[in-house]
């Protein structure tokens, strides 16, 4: 199937929903005017517009025109676009891709009270560059929208299929994660700050370093462990910059950071 000629609808065009449809396009899995983009306030998608994506106010009848949904709205607002949307699915079936954390795809189903075909997604905002880390996951969907739904995923980064049941850890681990990476990139080039380097240069040193760390182990298929092995020397500077870390408790907190984010998650769309 040509995902180019696919129409595609993002009902709630935020971060992630807008890193998908560029990221999409930019990979040349999708072209702009088969992408309708839809959001409350349109003036904020004027500059998409004026790049050839469809924008719309409606969600209903960006669903109507649609292959692929991607629901793409916070927790506490998917109830209301579901109802919204829902005369939509009545008569047609399109595939809903949903990046929404914490709802099951039972709980959509049971929602909209029909069967519809729907697979989850947990993509981060790096799907902008085509470095997304996506966790994917249903219950019952077909092994075609499973396909599809990865080879979407895959053009713009890497995805995984999951069991259904640890997609809110995915969204901790990944989605979440994204920041928590980034904070330490900041920490590290304020550390560099420090002791001498001008901001600006701080940044980008700590910053590649933390990609060749990445990618040492990606491309290496290495352990962290292994890695860190071959830059510690007895009594050198590297074990005793890792010690102090963990004295002050760099890995726990990473550790406790990632769980409380993941109970957070798993609670979004009930307490929505």
């Amino acid at each position: 199937m040509d995902s180019t000629n696919l129409n595609i609808a993002i009902l709630g065009s935020g971060n992630i929903g807008l890193s998908l449809a560029k990221g999409l396009v930019k990979a040349g899995m999708a072209v702009p005017a088969h992408v309708t983009l839809t959001r409350r306030n349109t003036a904020a998608l004027a500059p998409l517009a004026a790049a050839g994506y469809a924008t719309t106010a409606d969600n209903l009848g960006a669903v109507q025109a649609a292959d692929i949904v991607v629901l793409a709205v916070l927790p506490q607002q998917l109830n209301k676009l579901l109802d919204e949307i829902a005369p939509a699915l009545q008569s047609r079936q399109p595939l809903l891709i949903s990046v929404v954390s914490g709802v099951s795809c039972a709980d959509i189903r049971q929602h909209l009270g029909q069967s519809v075909r729907v697979v989850r997604a947990m993509p981060n905002t790096a799907i902008a560059i085509g470095q997304s880390m996506t966790c994917v996951a249903a219950d019952e969907a077909a092994e075609d929208d499973f396909a599809l739904v990865q080879r979407l995923f895959d053009t713009v980064g890497v995805s995984i299929r999951i069991n259904e049941e640890l997609m809110t850890s995915a969204t901790a681990l990944c989605a979440c994660g994204i920041a928590f990476f980034l904070r330490s990139i900041r920490a590290a080039s304020q550390g560099g700050t420090e002791i001498g380097f001008h901001a600006h240069d701080a940044l980008k040193m700590a910053a590649q370093t933390a990609k060749g760390a990445a990618d040492l182990l990606l491309q290496l298929a290495s352990h962290p462990e292994q890695e860190i092995d071959k830059v510690t020397s007895p009594k050198g500077c590297t074990i005793a910059g890792l010690n102090e870390m963990e004295h002050q408790g760099f890995s726990s907190a990473m550790i406790k950071g990632i769980k409380v984010s993941a109970e957070k998650a798993g609670k979004l769309y009930k307490e929505g």
